[in-house]
């Protein structure tokens, strides 16, 4: 730490967003490219803010990052303008940082020690300083592939092509085993591909990565659903051990409200996917925005993804509603104190783009036409409670009844779990309460041989998890087929029991 005042010297500094009029009428990435010079020079500039804390929470498991990035070390490697170093010391805990760079929340700034006190000017911009060492790393060349030298004559095959399964595919691949990867859409990425929309990560970021592992060794399989295009017994029978990455996609809906039914309603991925899947080139969205009062019912990431998505589309208007009351918009230390995540106001670049926003209400009714198509919500301010089960109910506060236009109906509203899909039933691997994946303490399921992680092991969670457990699962695979491992493997909470289902 060259200066211990610099966090005094120097505030916090963002990334500068392009104009919203330029980029609310494209699908180009929000922030704007400020040029190699700029850019360096600014981020340096944020690294040299790092205190270099004794006990630095931002790489802890508990509170910051699950990959436990090196922070403090790159923070100072950048401030010193050793890139090629703080790409080494970056790529050593994390696979993919131009990926969490872009689309992590960035729990690690919430446990910054700057973000204890309002006077230090706010916590390190981590985020942009991991994503620049990334894109610096691409632009100087520094990101080679790195191939095993000796093959364990073992094959590995990982279901499905997310960030929890390229990276446990990437790790295993440089341990010197043969590993495919089989994804069942028609392009690689899960829900990097076709969840994830240009806005916020081009997609040319996610091929650049899938070109690396191509170039390492590991094999990509589209198109291909196990367990039905290749039965259980082929793939037992091809492969030593297998990685179950299939995600948590089961989208949760809302079937107890009056109209439900009518067109014009949909879940998130709905609107997401096919959005995505025009950017790629596969013609007009199937779902659109264009010219409709859109409603969306969520207040999450997919919630905001779902409203830049329609903004870009070109709808009439864009509402967000939320059944929670607006939180804070700064740390309340007794609800959330540091250096857990805090429960504040967190508004996405697409709620600057138009549309509003409204807490603490909920749709009472959907309204439709004589055609049986969605036209207006009856709204009302509710409250949320849990009943004497524990169990959430919504309880109207009000009387007053809003009718409000909706052409366009999106649930947002979270993910119940693993889909069920012949591949579970296949291998005997049932999903828990939860709808999730249960896993002992060495990833392993009670299908020998058999490992799970990311969001079907944890449920719908972040990219920084994902990478993770993919990680974490590497290490087990190469344990389990070797008899130990080299390989890292980030200390993070452990498994659910496989009791419990």
């Amino acid at each position: 730490m060259a200066d211990p005042y610099g966090f005094l010297k120097h505030p916090r500094q963002d990334g500068e967003k392009r104009p919203v009029a330029d980029r609310a009428g494209d699908w180009g990435e929000v922030y704007a490219d400020l040029g190699p010079e700029v850019r360096d020079r600014q981020v340096r500039t944020q690294a040299a803010r790092c205190m270099d804390c004794g006990i630095p929470f931002c790489h802890s498991g508990s509170a910051g990052c699950p990959l436990g990035n090196l922070i403090p070390e790159w923070n100072d490697l950048v401030r010193r303008g050793d890139w090629a170093l703080a790409s080494e010391r970056l790529h050593a805990t994390n696979n993919f940082p131009e990926f969490t760079g872009r689309l992590c929340p960035a729990p690690c700034e919430a446990a910054c020690v700057l973000s204890i006190s309002s006077d230090a000017g706010g916590p390190v911009a981590i985020k942009r300083v991991e994503q620049t060492i990334a894109d610096v790393s691409w632009e100087q060349g520094l990101v080679q592939p790195s191939q095993a030298h000796v093959a364990s004559g073992r094959r590995v095959a990982v279901v499905g092509s997310g960030p929890a399964g390229l990276a446990a595919a990437q790790q295993l691949t440089r341990a010197g085993h043969e590993v495919t990867v089989f994804e069942r859409d028609d392009r690689l990425g899960g829900l990097l591909r076709y969840g994830i929309p240009e806005f916020k990560m081009e997609k040319k970021y996610l091929d650049r990565r899938l070109a690396q592992l191509r170039n390492e060794g590991t094999k990509f399989v589209t198109g291909c659903e196990v367990g039905v295009d290749l039965t259980v017994e082929q793939l037992r029978e091809r492969f030593d051990a297998v990685v179950l990455a299939v995600g948590a996609l089961r989208g949760r809906d809302d079937r107890t409200t009056p109209g439900r039914e009518l067109d014009g309603i949909h879940l998130a991925m709905e609107h997401l996917v096919p959005a995505n899947r025009a950017c790629e080139g596969d013609g007009p969205s199937a779902i659109d925005a264009a010219g409709k009062h859109v409603v969306i019912i969520g207040g999450g990431d997919t919630g905001a993804d779902c409203y830049g998505t329609a903004v870009r589309q070109g709808a009439a208007s864009v509402l967000q509603l939320d059944q929670y009351p607006m939180p804070p918009t700064r740390r309340d230390d007794e609800r959330s104190p540091w250096p857990v995540w805090p429960w504040v106001l967190r508004t996405y670049p697409a709620h600057e783009e138009g549309g509003e926003r409204r807490f603490a209400v909920a749709v009472e009714e959907f309204v439709g036409d004589e055609q049986g198509h969605v036209r207006q919500i009856r709204l009302r301010k509710v409250r949320v409670e849990k009943d004497a089960t524990g169990r959430r109910v919504v309880v109207p506060t009000s009387e007053e009844v809003e009718l409000l236009p909706a052409d366009l109906v999106l649930l947002a509203i979270g993910f119940e779990g693993v889909e069920h899909m012949p591949l579970l039933d296949g291998l005997g691997v049932p999903l828990t309460s939860r709808g999730t994946i249960s896993c002992g303490s060495d990833w392993q399921t009670q299908a020998p041989g058999v490992f799970v992680c990311g969001d079907a092991h944890r449920g719908a969670s972040l990219v920084v998890w994902a990478i993770a457990e993919g990680r974490s699962v590497a290490n087990a695979v190469d344990t389990y087929l070797t008899g130990s491992s080299d390989l890292p493997s980030p200390v993070i909470p452990n498994q659910l029991p496989l009791a419990v289902v």
